[in-house]
């Protein structure tokens, strides 16, 4: 849990490296708690059937949007690459894949034109 709230901390910096751990943690998080809020959502009636999005699941979806973005660029920033990788994300099927190869991607050694090396000063 202390990673997603890492992450939160860093709510809008794009700057700098997020390691695996950093990234992956505040995915599982995010999936966790987006499933307990859709079923919350579902037992107290405010999904909507045209869109298919809960009260709750939604206002966290938009909450977690730039955050999401975020940890996702410093993921990318951790293995060298730009953070406008991110858009290959909109390519139907092989870009989300692409993108998720990238974060299983073990992150550059030493600095980086990125910043330092994130797992330098972690155990």
């Amino acid at each position: 849990m202390n990673w997603f709230i890492q992450a939160l901390k860093k709510y809008a910096v794009f700057s700098g490296r997020a390691r695996r751990k950093e990234y992956w943690f505040f995915v599982l998080f995010y999936i966790i708690i987006a499933i307990v809020l859709v079923m919350i959502d579902s037992m107290a009636g405010t999904i909507s059937a045209t869109t298919g999005m809960g009260l709750l699941s939604g206002i966290f979806a938009l909450a977690m949007f730039i955050p999401g973005l975020a940890v996702g660029i410093r993921r990318l920033h951790d293995i060298n690459k730009s953070g406008w990788w991110i858009l290959i994300g909109l390519i139907p099927f092989i870009g989300p894949l692409i993108l998720i190869i990238f974060a299983l991607m073990a992150g550059t050694a030493g600095d980086n034109e990125y910043g330092s090396d994130p797992k330098a000063g972690a155990a």
